[in-house]
């Protein structure tokens, strides 16, 4: 492997394949029209800077309303299309970019989900991506919210990129990563909302950090695809109907949203606090070149593989 090693580290020469991308980090407040109009005014400066996909962090029109379990907080989701699709299709059609918007969704009365809409170049609707991975852990109570995605993983064949989009708790499991990539994704988005608890930081907080950004690293070098993960920011503390705090502590967001290359390098990082457009021009003829030089796809064993299907181990 050694040799291997030596030649993927090699980047490949410019080519005309490239296409500029942005991701966003912002902090968010409990006012959705506010949030909504950051959100909107980050993408049209990274789109004004030449970005032809643009990405946004998870859930970006609210705080992170899943720190407690409140019923009022489905108020809060909107149906696609609405409101903020039909603001993203304006500015992906205005700029000629594609727009990935990470949304609350309400399919249907009593059912909800938390979704990606992925928008053309032309401003078209191409569809939606629904979160398969739904996690239930202290103040991350998504289960409460969210039903669990029913598109299944896929590939989307915008203007400027084959791309895939998956969504915070997706990012730790490589089965939806190289699934996402068997048809065709060239870059794997992952809008993220993911922080410390602030009690914990300074016990586990490093490795907490290292192991997401590590897991995501591990997705492009096994897929041979370039990785973006756009985090929010900031300290949050949802309110109650009490108006008071539901958490003590609340959740610090860790930020630094990344950029990463085929052969795992983190090229681009954002700050841990700032507000912030992380833009980069990635050059798509490395992911042939990655494939070609480390051929995980053409080594997979596809017929030893059907006990991923059972939950553990031996289980029919």
């Amino acid at each position: 492997m050694t040799s291997k090693t030596s030649k993927t580290r090699r980047a490949a020469k410019p080519s005309s394949s490239s296409v500029r991308v942005a991701i966003t980090q912002m902090a968010c407040s409990a006012d959705v029209r506010a949030n909504r109009a950051k959100q909107l005014h980050l993408l049209e400066k990274a789109a004004k800077g030449g970005a032809k996909i643009l990405c946004t962090q998870e859930l970006f029109a609210s705080q992170y309303f899943c720190q407690s379990e409140e019923h009022r907080f489905f108020s809060l989701a909107e149906s696609i299309p609405g409101p903020s699709t039909d603001a993203f299709c304006k500015l992906a059609k205005k700029h000629k970019a594609v727009i990935v918007a990470s949304l609350f969704e309400k399919r249907a009365k009593g059912l909800y989900h938390n979704t990606a809409a992925v928008i053309d170049a032309d401003g078209s609707l191409m569809g939606v991506y629904r979160k398969m991975h739904i996690p239930d852990d202290p103040l991350f109570y998504e289960k409460f919210y969210f039903t669990p995605g029913d598109t299944g993983f896929k590939a989307w064949k915008t203007k400027h990129a084959q791309i895939g989009v998956l969504i915070c708790w997706d990012q730790w499991y490589p089965e939806g990563a190289r699934l996402t990539a068997m048809q065709g994704a060239e870059i794997l988005f992952y809008p993220t909302a993911i922080g410390w608890h602030p009690s914990e930081k300074k016990q586990y907080g490093k490795a907490q950090h290292e192991s997401w950004e590590l897991i995501q690293r591990s997705h492009a070098v096994a897929n041979g695809c370039y990785v973006c993960a756009p985090n929010r920011i900031g300290h949050e503390h949802v309110l109650g109907e009490d108006g008071k705090p539901v958490s003590k502590d609340g959740l610090q967001f860790w930020g630094q949203s990344f950029i990463c290359a085929p052969d795992g390098q983190v090229e681009h990082r954002a700050s841990v606090d700032r507000e912030q457009i992380l833009a980069a021009d990635l050059d798509l003829a490395r992911v042939e070149f990655s494939r070609t030089h480390w051929p995980f796809l053409r080594d997979r064993r596809v017929d030893a593989y059907g006990g991923l299907v059972r939950r553990f181990g031996d289980e029919g």
